[in-house]
């Protein structure tokens, strides 16, 4: 059967918090672009003109005010011909609720034509909309027709009630059902759906299925960038009503793309989807498109990374690199009396590779004269933590100095293993303005380094690096292990209580590690939260990272 068809254009952009007049210049450019490519219609992101998510800016007295100042300038600047249909808020008048709706403004000839308000609002892991908004009074009536085809509209979270797919629904309505009671033939789904492994799949999977499940095409905008620890990855889709993919945007780009959205349900597609990334690139294009926008957005210009000839400082020191260019990317060596000549050597064949600056500053003198200081206190006993964390908190005053020298940010190196069980120092190795792979699980780290060479058809980070055992070098001979149990282990001991939330016994029973140990990294990593709450920035590139996980700092729940 035939349908009647309509062009649709996808307007994938990169908005920045707060940046409400230059966000309206992205949408204008993207919406004239799709009117180049034939589009009537085109769809961009959820709050894509003040930015997703802007927290507590709400609170600041002319947000509103400029905000409805751009959304004016850019509906009365779009193009004649094109409905367009981008993300931004309402204030609410009435005296009770929320103070704002999130709405998908509708627009066409100069005039806002609808305002479709969000109805499921999410506060789980990193989402807190019902901080700030009310949901939609009546989300039956988010629609509009376009050449007599009626076309819902929704935002983001509205698409995830689906019946059919959850067990346990988070909401008593659905959107999509409640308009596809009122006869639509097509939905628009503006959304901020952040990246994390395996993200991409289970939104197609969800877009694919209200396609079929209600007979109607479905165009998704998704947002592309990131905004301090969220990465959002774009790849914006359209379905037909059959469940086909029409169109599918980059991952990690703006990008404009039109189709259209015709009913011939048989014959093949003039369109080819992206080729898959496997994983381990995708964790590389979002830190590396985290970095770069976390440094553009802030309008800094240099990275500081101290080098330790470890393989956390090397991934991070590369992934500066290519996200920035060599040329803003600064390190310090930091060696003490343990330091390897190995680990000196590495580091110094690291950034020969990358092309980056090493400076070297030796500690010694700031140890030894910390240690006289200290020998009051320390007096009569043997070397131990203490002397251990102030290297790490010494290396950490040198590095901010050089940051704050350059008016630069200094990136954190530790990875998630190791931010999980609190091995790490506080005003140390901790210190700086972003953590660019405290996301990641060491053995993910080894991966990236892997894939970076790969990548580069050459050894940028050192094979010794990659293959030597991990060690802090804060006492003779030490190693990672003397502390921890393998990362092979760790990592999915951590796994399995972070991501999957198992206790354990489930714990020891799926990784097959000894019920003891299991039951002392699941206490260090409750120990540990006061730590994590001090960690800079982190991107995040899993289901479930520290920025999403809220646990109380002082409790005395033990596990058994």
């Amino acid at each position: 059967m035939m349908r009647r068809a309509v062009r649709i254009g996808l307007v994938q952009v990169d908005p920045t918090i707060g940046a409400m007049e230059e966000n309206g210049r992205l949408l204008l450019d993207g919406f004239g672009r799709a009117v180049a490519g034939g589009a009537e219609l085109a769809v961009s992101s959820e709050l894509a003109l003040p930015g997703y998510p802007p927290t507590d800016l709400f609170e600041r007295p002319d947000f509103v005010t400029r905000l409805e100042r751009a959304e004016h300038d850019l509906v009365t600047s779009i193009p004649g011909g094109l409905v367009a249909v981008f993300g931004s808020i309402e204030a609410r008048r009435e005296s009770e609720g929320r103070p704002f709706h999130n709405v998908a403004v509708v627009a066409e000839r100069g005039r806002v034509i609808l305002r479709a308000q969000k109805a499921l609002l999410p506060v789980y892991d990193v989402f807190d909309e019902g901080r700030y908004f009310e949901p939609a009074t009546d989300a039956s009536r988010n629609l509009f027709e376009l050449k007599g085809i009626r076309i819902g509209v929704t935002i983001c979270e509205d698409l995830w009630n689906d019946r059919e797919l959850w067990p346990r629904r988070l909401y008593r309505i659905d959107p999509v059902e409640a308009l596809v009671a009122q006869g639509i033939q097509g939905i628009v789904n503006l959304s901020s759906s952040p990246f994390s492994v395996g993200r991409d799949e289970v939104r197609r999977g969800i877009v694919r299925h209200a396609a079929q499940r209600h007979g109607v095409f479905v165009a998704y905008a998704n947002q592309v960038g990131a905004n301090d620890g969220l990465v959002f990855d774009g790849a914006s889709m359209i379905f037909d009503a059959g469940g086909r993919e029409l169109l599918r945007l980059p991952s990690f780009r703006p990008d404009v793309g039109v189709t259209t959205t015709e009913a011939t349900m048989e014959g093949p597609l003039d369109w080819a989807a992206p080729r898959e990334a496997p994983a381990i690139e995708q964790i590389h294009d979002a830190l590396i498109l985290g970095i770069s926008d976390f440094f553009e957005k802030l309008r800094i210009e240099t990275a500081v990374v101290a080098v330790s000839g470890g393989i956390d400082s090397a991934v991070v020191t590369y992934l500066a690199s290519v996200a920035l260019g060599r040329d803003r990317v600064k390190t310090l060596s930091l060696p003490s009396r343990y330091s390897s000549k190995g680990s000196i050597d590495d580091a110094a064949a690291l950034t020969s590779a990358l092309g980056v600056e090493m400076r070297v500053l030796s500690i010694e003198p700031m140890l030894e004269a910390s240690l006289r200081t200290l020998d009051p206190i320390l007096v009569g006993r043997p070397p131990g933590l203490t002397e251990e964390n102030l290297q790490s908190r010494l290396r950490g005053v040198l590095v901010m100095a050089y940051a704050n020298e350059l008016k630069a940010v200094a990136l954190t190196t530790g990875n998630k293993s190791e931010s999980a069980v609190g091995y790490c120092t506080l005003y140390g190795d901790t210190c700086g303005g972003l953590a660019p792979i405290a996301d990641l699980y060491k053995n993910q780290v080894y991966a990236l380094a892997r894939y970076a060479n790969a990548r580069a058809g050459r050894e940028l980070i050192p094979e010794s690096s990659i293959t030597k055992a991990p060690s802090a070098e804060l006492r003779p001979n030490q190693r990672d292990e003397d502390s921890l149990p393998p990362y092979d282990a760790l990592d999915e001991e951590l796994r399995l209580m972070v991501e999957e939330r198992l206790g354990i016994e489930e714990i020891s029973t799926r990784s097959g590690r000894p019920i003891d140990e299991v039951r002392r990294v699941v206490g260090l990593v409750h120990g540990s939260e006061f730590k994590r709450r001090q960690y800079p920035p982190t991107l995040r590139v899993s289901s479930k990272a520290w920025v999403g996980r809220e646990y109380p700092i002082a409790h005395r729940f033990r596990e058994r």
